[in-house]
């Protein structure tokens, strides 16, 4: 089985024999020789063409007379829509994860360590989650599970993080929750501060969140940059102040979207177990701990 691109434009269905003929043309510059190679008569091409062309209400291709035939600037770009969507149907060897920052920076720092052939793309969790949800992906890792628990999804927990409170060093110092109360936060979306903003609420400390980032990197710049300002940040990769540890501990996850790649499957499990060492050495408590050698 092989999947065929048909594109519905204005309403008008251009099936993939149309691109192809088209990129054919590209390419040799002539309506004889395309018509030759796909095996089609000179005038059954050129009236695709002429019928495509009136349909779509601009030219795809111009005679340049003693010099072939050329597609035109639509028409190139037809082809680079076409192109487009094709590389999404073409199965690649690589396993395609995308997912928030933190574990798709796990993955990214581990990729040369382990026994698959991984491309990680890093976004937020929402962001990933878009890409997953139209399959463009084979994997999505989430740095926190609420996606997952708000779509019912089933993922595959692979380790524990927590956050941390990072201040400028001419910040007023914080050794009790009731030192936050009245403070200025910087928030990253898609994270699992979450949790720190609903003990804050529990605990009746009033707090203000004065900017939304989507990378917590962005977050810990600002932070670092004014002393008036705080943020929680993931304790795997940046240091501060444990006063929440406990409240915030949480799972990263990986899940499957691509059942039809059985190495997605094989990658899920070796994160699980082999891969529970490299996710210690990486700043994270391992989900399995009596692997860690």
């Amino acid at each position: 089985m092989k999947p065929k691109i048909e594109l519905d434009i204005n309403g008008y269905i251009y099936n993939y024999k149309l691109f192809e003929s088209l990129k054919s043309l590209k390419k040799t510059q002539s309506i004889r020789k395309t018509s030759q190679k796909l095996n089609i008569s000179h005038s059954a091409l050129d009236r695709k063409i002429k019928n495509a062309e009136n349909k779509l209400g601009f030219k795809l291709v111009k005679n340049n007379y003693g010099s072939g035939t050329t597609l035109t600037k639509e028409g190139l770009n037809l082809i680079k829509i076409y192109n487009q969507y094709q590389i999404r149907l073409n199965e690649s060897n690589k396993i395609n994860i995308a997912g928030g920052h933190i574990v798709s920076g796990l993955l990214e720092s581990i990729s040369n360590d382990i026994p698959f052939d991984i491309s990680v793309f890093s976004s937020d969790d929402e962001s990933a989650f878009e890409l997953g949800k139209r399959n463009l992906i084979d994997i999505l890792a989430l740095d926190d599970p609420l996606i997952g628990f708000q779509n019912n999804l089933d993922f595959t927990a692979i380790g524990y993080d927590y956050l941390t409170l990072v201040s400028n060093n001419k910040s007023s110092p914080i050794k009790t929750i009731e030192d936050l109360n009245g403070k200025n936060f910087v928030s990253v979306k898609g994270s699992a501060q979450r949790l720190v903003w609903d003990t804050l609420k529990q605990k009746h400390v009033k707090f203000n969140i004065i900017k939304e980032v989507k990378s917590q990197f962005d977050a810990f710049k600002i932070v670092k940059n004014n002393s008036d300002l705080y943020t929680f940040l993931n304790a795997s990769y940046f240091h501060g102040n444990d006063i929440l540890k406990v409240e915030t501990n949480h799972i990263i996850s990986l899940i499957e979207v691509n059942d039809n790649k059985k190495e997605n499957k094989e990658f899920i499990e070796y994160m699980l177990n082999k891969g529970q060492n490299k996710i210690f050495e990486q700043g994270f408590k391992p989900i399995k701990p009596w692997k860690i050698n």
